[in-house]
């Protein structure tokens, strides 16, 4: 059953607040999926690592652990987006939790037969199911509340994604690296990894389904003093001729090709540049997604003094700044520049999709659907690193995302900007 949407106009107060008591348990478990995917991008990167050695994969050939889930964005967005308006943004949900489990179930036959192939099959699926919550998760919790703190429900949600992304990375250098052995080949420690959080997110599913949503915002209400919020304030524009949503659909692709490339050879730039073993290297991962914890915090609290476009272009340029260190290949100071890449990086996504979404009105779901298939970047971006990576090194390749970071710098210097 579709959810209901409560279409009367809401009075203006002086300070809206965050949400309200009757969307708590919704909050909570909608938050929650934004730590559940954060767990399971970050394990990729992990994988990837892993999967170099134990089926002796070159580091481009690895990247296609990323190819594949983020391949899944590109082609789930709409289909997942067409599911969410027809039926609603708790079906949304149990959708993406299923795929989410039968991808991860199918890691059992995946590793039984040894096959990378296979285990791209059930990373894609699984990717399929992270897209659809992805997809759903991000307008589903603008909609908890006054749409006037909608950026940040959205940023304090991504927070837990970040805490997610910790997770993932511990998780996977326990049970995938501090136990490798070399020469190895067995990949029973991925089979019974997967296993347990195949189990876990079906229970998740099952317990969601017994949640009773309360009548959701309107995202399209006018409030009591005519202060539209997400109004289309151009109505007979269709949805690709609004230019600040373009403009996140690009900033949006360049943003998760930085993170999927930088995220993915992590592990080999502290291997190779600082000649830390891989399980060092793992748990110097867990501090890097953890810089991006704090950063998700601070930048939720710098928005309410700094315009959240302005602080997307600041931290676009400190970004650029970093990769430019972290290429000269220095050691200490330029490790020190990678950990804080993921600082700057933590406000991207969310603030790249609320501005995205801004003022479209009918239009908003579809364009959380296109702007979800914007992390195909993520699906192409680590190959194109991983060849650079093979050929010249792994410090030259992080000039690489630069690239990235200038066209999310003119996104939040000016083309962020609603046109009537």
């Amino acid at each position: 059953m579709k959810d209901s949407i409560n279409p009367v106009p809401q009075p203006l107060a002086a300070k809206p607040s965050f949400t309200d008591k009757k969307f708590l348990t919704t909050m909570i478990f909608v938050t929650s999926l934004f730590m559940l995917w954060g767990v399971a991008i970050t394990m990729g990167d992990v994988l990837n690592k892993h999967f170099q050695h134990v089926l002796s994969l070159s580091r481009t050939q690895s990247a296609f652990v990323q190819f594949a889930i983020f391949g899944a964005y590109f082609v789930m967005g709409i289909p997942a987006g067409l599911f969410m308006k027809r039926f609603g943004y708790k079906n949304g949900v149990l959708l993406g939790l299923s795929l989410f489990a039968i991808g991860a179930f199918l890691f059992v036959p995946a590793a039984n037969t040894a096959s990378f192939g296979f285990f791209g099959v059930a990373l894609f699926i699984l990717g399929c199911g992270l897209s659809t919550l992805e997809t759903v998760a991000h307008p589903f919790v603008a909609s908890l509340g006054d749409q006037r703190t909608s950026d940040q429900r959205v940023n304090f949600a991504q927070s837990f994604n970040a805490l997610g992304a910790i997770l993932g990375p511990a998780i996977g250098s326990y049970f995938l690296l501090s136990h490798n052995v070399a020469g190895s080949t067995d990949l029973t420690s991925v089979k019974m990894l997967y296993l347990v959080i195949g189990s876990v997110i079906a229970l998740i599913a099952i317990a969601f389904s017994f949640v009773k949503v309360p009548p959701l915002t309107d995202p399209h209400a006018v409030v009591a003093n005519g202060d539209a919020v997400n109004v289309d304030l151009a109505p007979g524009k269709k949805l690709f001729e609004h230019v600040h949503f373009r403009w996140a659909v690009a900033a949006q692709f360049f943003n998760v090709a930085a993170q999927s490339g930088t995220w993915a050879f992590f592990i080999n730039y502290g291997h190779e540049q600082m000649g830390f073993s891989e399980a060092t290297a793992g748990t110097y991962l867990v501090l890097f997604m953890a810089i991006m914890l704090v950063g998700r915090f601070i930048g939720t609290f710098l928005m309410r003094i700094i315009a959240p476009p302005t602080l997307l272009a600041g931290f676009a340029l400190a970004n650029i700044v970093m990769c430019i260190i972290v290429a000269q290949g220095w050691g200490w100071p330029s490790f020190i520049a990678l950990l804080a890449i993921n600082f700057f990086f933590s406000i991207m996504f969310p603030t790249i999709f609320s501005l995205g979404i801004k003022n479209l009105g009918k239009h908003t779901q579809q364009a959380s659907s296109f702007i979800s298939m914007g992390v195909v970047g993520g699906a192409l971006f680590p190959l194109i690193m991983g060849k650079v990576a093979d050929n010249v090194g792994i410090a030259h390749a992080y000039y690489l995302p630069i690239v990235c970071y200038l066209v999310i710098f003119a996104f939040g210097a000016k083309f962020y900007k609603v046109k009537h």
